[in-house]
């Protein structure tokens, strides 16, 4: 066991020195609290005034309303204007007085305009208006500058037409519906958004370990035996402990990632009023954020079918590189396990859709798409005790064999240089072992 014990500790310290490790460990993170961070940002919006200029070519105070309309919105204070108008009313051609005033759009000038509006006499027949802005990529400017001249306009047509708007508005509202999920005929409090954003990220951080971590297990078996250091190895140590010692160790590393990944997305969804003083944002708005939280009992599940298969897939990547005598070899060799943790993951979608269906079931008991396919099965439906417990002991038992046949590859593989060997050969590797 100290041998074993050893090889895990170096493999291990190995890589958790690695740029690679430290990059990807923290990086992935950041990423995280970036893409949920934006758009609350985005949300949060400007407190500067924003200065438009409105040529009104109406006839019939289409104009005046509109202006009027774009008058009323204030910040959050309620003392200052969202808007500060410029009405200019101009008849016919409005070509001279546009070009004037998008000359006042310089930031060198003083009081700049932020973008010019311009309604045509025929706005109440045909909808249509034009914005010239400086920033016509805000969606909040964007989308109130629209609203305001429909909702005048739509008013007004309803209005001429002898129908009350208030009326119209009030029978339009759309319905909404809360999507609220059930575990054991109870509610659990979380949403059908948060439920299915859990699942894929669950899906997602287990295939981006498992294809990370095991490549680097497999280019270390390669780099030992082209170095020749598994002869000097294979001297003190049984190929078996090497085997077992370096997808333990790179299982470690994997696990330690994996811990402060989701410690990460549960520190955020734990802390958002104070992430939200932080950025000086709404409460509201964080707590509106998609960030789900990790129930107990679904971080065991997750966790335990991750070690299983992340140990099942290092075990296969470790004997696909006792094969092999280059990195060119190993990516032709290793393309069928790549596929097969395609399967799992893909398969992940195909569960999101129908948890408790025939195909959800059955691939949450094959063992090389269970790691994938239960956590998620676990964290939108309810999975049956004996269903579990069929698919735990599944995978162990295929665990402990993919360990045993790996570790008859790897104990002929490490020592053979020179041509890759043929499926037959493999097969004889095993019988012989």
């Amino acid at each position: 066991m100290n041998k074993i014990f050893a090889v895990i500790r170096r493999e291990f310290i190995e890589r958790v020195r690695t740029k690679a490790f430290i990059l990807a460990t923290l990086g992935l993170p950041l990423l995280m609290v970036f893409a949920m961070v934006v758009p609350a940002m985005m949300m949060k919006g400007t407190d500067r005034t924003t200065r438009v200029a409105v040529i009104d070519a109406t006839s019939d105070g289409t104009g005046a309303a509109i202006v009027a309309a774009l008058q009323k919105p204030t910040f959050k204070d309620g003392a200052r204007p969202k808007y500060a108008i410029e009405h200019v009313q101009r008849g016919g051609d409005v070509t001279s007085a546009r070009d004037s005033l998008l000359l006042r759009t310089s930031r060198e000038v003083a009081e700049p305009l932020d973008g010019v509006l311009i309604l045509p006499e025929n706005t109440l027949a045909a909808g249509q208006v034009d914005y010239f802005g400086t920033n016509v990529s805000s969606f909040e400017t964007m989308g109130e500058l629209r609203r305001a001249v429909s909702s005048v306009v739509v008013g007004t047509r309803l209005e001429r037409a002898g129908v009350d708007a208030g009326v119209v508005a009030a029978a339009t509202r759309p319905a909404d519906m809360n999507t609220i999920k059930v575990s054991d005929g109870k509610p659990t409090g979380e949403s059908g958004e948060a439920s299915f954003l859990l699942a894929y990220v669950m899906g997602f951080l287990l295939y981006i370990s498992v294809v990370l971590f095991g490549q680097q297990t497999m280019m270390s078996v390669i780099e030992e035996k082209t170095s020749r250091i598994m002869e000097i190895l294979a001297s003190s140590l049984r190929p078996f402990q090497m085997l077992l010692g370096k997808v333990l160790g790179v299982g470690a590393v994997g696990l330690l990632q994996m811990g402060i990944w989701v410690g990460t997305v549960y520190m955020v969804g734990q802390n958002r009023t104070v992430l939200a003083g932080l950025l000086k944002v709404p409460v509201e708005t964080m707590q509106a954020m998609p960030i789900p939280s990790i129930p107990t009992d679904l971080l065991v599940v997750f966790l335990t079918y991750f070690g299983l298969g992340f140990l099942l897939f290092g075990a296969l990547f470790a004997a696909v590189g006792s094969m092999v005598n280059s990195t060119q070899e190993a990516q032709q060799a290793i393309s069928g396990v790549i596929m097969v943790i395609m399967v799992g993951f893909f398969g992940v979608f195909a569960v999101i859709k129908d948890p408790s269906g025939g195909l959800g079931t059955t691939l949450s008991l094959i063992p090389f798409t269970a790691p994938f396919v239960m956590p998620v099965r676990w964290s939108m439906s309810s999975v049956p005790l004996p269903q579990l417990a069929l698919s735990l002991v599944i995978m162990v038992a295929s665990l402990l064999g993919v360990v045993w046949v790996a570790g008859r590859i790897y104990r002929t593989g490490i020592l053979m240089y020179g041509k890759k060997p043929t499926l037959r050969e493999v097969f004889r590797w095993v019988r012989a072992g």
